[in-house]
């Protein structure tokens, strides 16, 4: 099966700018992306970096410039099974993405939080994405007007993506892989109160 990882390579993760300066977030997106591949290649799969720009990464990269669906959908055009896996899935490990590829529906979707769209697999040929508003809703749909099986996964380290501050805590708490230890590096700690654990960086 291929396994596409889309990547924004111009300004990714904006954001975390409350958190991060530009220059630290592009580098903690390389590094989450780098945890993505090697969650993938643990699954037993080689993965594609599907990158708006050039990129210098340990993968084959397919640079595409259009929009994130428009690039994703002439990945799905091609033969065979498709798997597509953001690159902000830090807390993925090699078992969730088995998981993931073994589900037997013709569309496979791991929902995120908040509504979107974290991972999917594609085995139907007219399938095709939409990740604008509320993409897991929206791609149900597109599945059942294709007469796709559809089948969904309920994985907490595909559901967890990292865009915003608030989730740097999941990461902190649950991440197994480099970009969890480039926070630590750079002084990011969890904060215990009365209400919900929240990161400060000392």
């Amino acid at each position: 099966m291929r396994v596409v990882v889309p990547f924004d390579a111009a300004d990714p993760k904006t954001r975390l700018e409350d958190a991060l300066a530009a220059d630290e977030r592009a580098d903690f997106a390389r590094v989450m992306l780098g945890d993505v591949l090697a969650a993938v290649r643990a699954a037993g799969h080689d993965p594609t970096v599907l990158s708006t720009e050039p990129l210098d990464v340990d993968a084959s990269v397919t640079v595409d410039e259009r929009p994130l669906s428009a690039a994703v959908n002439d990945a799905l055009t091609r033969d065979g099974a498709t798997a597509v896996v953001m690159a902000d899935l830090a807390l993925a490990t090699g078992d969730a993405i088995a998981r993931l590829l073994a589900a037997d529906g013709e569309v496979v979707l791991a929902p995120g939080r908040g509504g979107g769209t974290n991972a999917l697999v594609s085995r139907h040929p007219e399938f095709r994405v939409d990740y604008h508003g509320i993409s897991c809703r929206d791609h149900r749909r597109i599945a059942r007007e294709v007469g796709a099986d559809l089948e969904e996964i309920d994985s907490f380290r595909l559901a967890t993506d990292v865009d915003e501050p608030s989730d740097l805590v999941e990461l902190l708490l649950h991440g197994e892989g480099e970009a969890a230890s480039w926070l630590r590096e750079r002084g990011f700690a969890l904060v215990a109160g009365e209400g919900r654990v929240r990161v400060r960086r000392e």
